[in-house]
């Protein structure tokens, strides 16, 4: 078994599951449009990109064919950059579908929402027989956590051993339930507060949504996390104007690493 990978400081998120060219035009569909992206990301400052596909009509699919072809695509164009494949439901997929998926994908490393994978106590074998097998698969599993009490109950599943304290790694999700989405910098507070009854310090990633994205994710680099930017979660520059591309939020991300470790707090993309 190899080692777990590590996420970068910095990944794209460049799609999501729900926007369209109508919300902007540069939002990649295609694989071809995901790969160039990715590549333009990857100079522009962002280690890793989070990879959601869409079917023919432009809608989010849990496709292993279409992953294949758009990560083939990707490792020809920036070998080096990380791919993470998303597992989200989006109200369509079951988690025996979701796992499955990996299953028989096997990526580097994927996102799994815990309150998606293990909604109750039922579910809980499940996942963990799931969980143990991308332990032994080297696939890095990055938990995703929408509010404090998701980072409670993932305390509980770790002291449970439902999920295995190896190479932990979280998502803190700053303003899904704000008002608009707009996210600010003080929603990172309580995500900390409750990680504190975390059984080990986990790998720590944030996304926020609108136009406080560069605002909170600043605020996570200078606290010692790591950020994902992107049109997933938000079209807006830090002074309000929409960004012309994806690679344009990586590279105002970037500027804030380097920002940060200059003051002795970290380092620009892993």
């Amino acid at each position: 078994m190899s080692d777990m990978p590590i996420l970068p400081r910095i990944m794209v998120a460049p799609n999501g599951a729900r926007r369209t060219k109508a919300d902007h035009p540069r939002l990649p569909i295609s694989a071809e449009e995901i790969a160039t992206t990715a590549a333009t990301c990857f100079a522009a400052g962002a280690g890793g990109i989070h990879l959601h596909v869409r079917d023919t009509g432009g809608r989010h699919v849990l496709d292993a064919g279409r992953y294949r072809q758009v990560i083939g695509l990707i490792n020809m164009a920036v070998p080096e950059m990380m791919v993470q494949v998303t597992t989200e439901a989006v109200g369509l997929y079951t988690p025996a579908e979701q796992m499955a998926l990996v299953r028989d994908l096997r990526p580097r490393a994927i996102s799994a929402a815990v309150r998606e994978f293990v909604p109750n106590e039922d579910t809980e074998t499940v996942a963990a027989d799931f969980y143990d097998w991308c332990v032994s698969q080297s696939i890095a599993v990055q938990h995703i956590v929408y509010d404090a009490g998701d980072v409670l109950r993932l305390a509980e599943l770790i002291r449970r051993g439902v999920v295995p304290e190896a190479g932990l790694s979280v998502l803190y999700v700053l303003g899904r339930y704000s008002v608009d989405q707009e996210s600010r910098a003080d929603d990172l507070e309580p995500f900390l507060e409750a990680a504190s009854t975390l059984p080990v310090q986990p790998d720590w990633m944030v996304c926020a949504f609108g136009r406080g994205e560069t605002e909170a994710l600043s605020a996570a680099l200078a606290a010692g996390g790591k950020a994902r930017v992107g049109f997933e979660n938000s079209l807006w520059n830090a002074d309000g104007s929409i960004a012309a591309s994806n690679e344009e939020r990586v590279a105002a991300i970037a500027a804030v690493t380097r920002q940060v470790g200059s003051a002795g707090k970290g380092a620009p993309r892993g």
